[in-house]
């Protein structure tokens, strides 16, 4: 592995850089054309380029990928496009560059990019004026019981995630909000959504394992955070995707007025709030057990049922983010 200087220095120069565009995101399609005459403007030359029409094949297309040996891999998409890249690039000698198209860009937001295209564009070209660096953040990973998923070759890197695994309510959410609803309204396509969801909601038991403590909740919401914002909406003022934490919180408890309340407590007051609250629990590595048996949501998919055991994974990912980004 180079060091952060040698690959930032290695794009800088001209490294060998691919784009992958997913022009199924919620903007992906609009801006695709936009966005590769900003990066030609912006020098940035690549030796192949990606645009995604499906995003079933999104997986096969990051072995392609790989296969080119890039210094740079450039990715254009929501949190689901950023996710796959995530569990591929992880632990390898590459950075991750991000263009948020999508419609909450919560990993984006974690690594403080601006959400304009310009203003992506001009932090992804490492070397030129505004142009970013290389950093080094966390990545989460978890096993799940009954997980389609991750075995065979490869499969630790099925377990990667980016941002953030959920239980309850938005489980049901991620998958029942229309599609055309989201593309055209965005974020409130999720918040009418978890309305009319809500008043059949059951609420359920978890018991949080951390250390050997065992901490047992009622609520209709539980997250467990590696990055720094939720719904578009910041966790904690001091949530980083670089902290080596986990920050376990639930929305509100059984009652489901107070998931109500507590979900526009967190919009209003995330930016404010501090981990070393109550609400939160922080850690490197925590086991949660639900009754009854709950789905689990990892950065937008479905991926098996609890008992579901979360671990951190300091510094494991390489990506390009603004120069005033807190690199620890």
């Amino acid at each position: 592995m180079r060091s952060k200087a040698e690959l930032e220095s290695a794009i800088g120069k001209g490294g060998r850089a691919v784009l992958v565009i997913n022009s199924r995101s919620r903007r992906g399609r609009r801006l695709y054309g936009r966005a590769r005459r900003l990066l030609d403007e912006a020098g940035i030359a690549f030796d192949q380029v990606f645009p995604v029409t499906d995003p079933t094949r999104l997986r096969q297309l990051f072995g392609d990928v790989l296969a080119l040996e890039p210094d740079l891999v450039v990715v254009g998409g929501g949190d689901g496009t950023v996710a796959e890249a995530v569990g591929h690039l992880a632990h390898r000698d590459i950075a991750l560059g991000v263009l948020p198209l999508g419609t909450t860009n919560n990993f984006a937001r974690s690594l403080e990019l601006p959400l304009d295209l310009p203003g992506a564009v001009r932090t992804v070209a490492v070397g030129g004026p505004g142009g970013g660096k290389v950093a080094d953040v966390d990545v989460g990973w978890f096993e799940s019981t009954g997980d389609p998923q991750g075995e065979g070759p490869g499969a630790d890197r099925e377990h990667i995630f980016a941002n953030m695994v959920s239980l309850g309510l938005s489980v049901q959410v991620a998958g029942r909000v229309p599609h055309m609803l989201k593309r055209f309204l965005g974020r409130p396509a999720y918040a009418l959504t978890a309305a009319g969801l809500l008043p059949r909601h059951a609420a359920f038991t978890a018991r949080i394992t951390i250390d050997g403590e065992t901490t047992t909740v009622q609520t209709h919401q539980l997250n467990i955070a590696n990055g720094a914002h939720h719904s578009g909406q910041r966790i904690a003022r001091d949530a980083s995707p670089d902290d080596r934490l986990l920050a376990v919180y639930r929305l509100g408890d059984e009652r489901r007025l107070r998931l109500a309340s507590a979900t526009a407590r967190h919009v209003l007051t995330g930016p404010w709030r501090s981990l070393d609250e109550d609400a939160f629990l922080t850690t490197p590595h925590v086991e949660i057990e639900t009754d009854p048996p709950m789905r689990v949501d990892v950065d937008g998919e479905v991926r098996g049922r609890t008992p579901v055991s979360i671990r951190l994974r300091g510094n494991a990912l390489r990506v390009i983010v603004p120069q005033t980004f807190d690199d620890t």
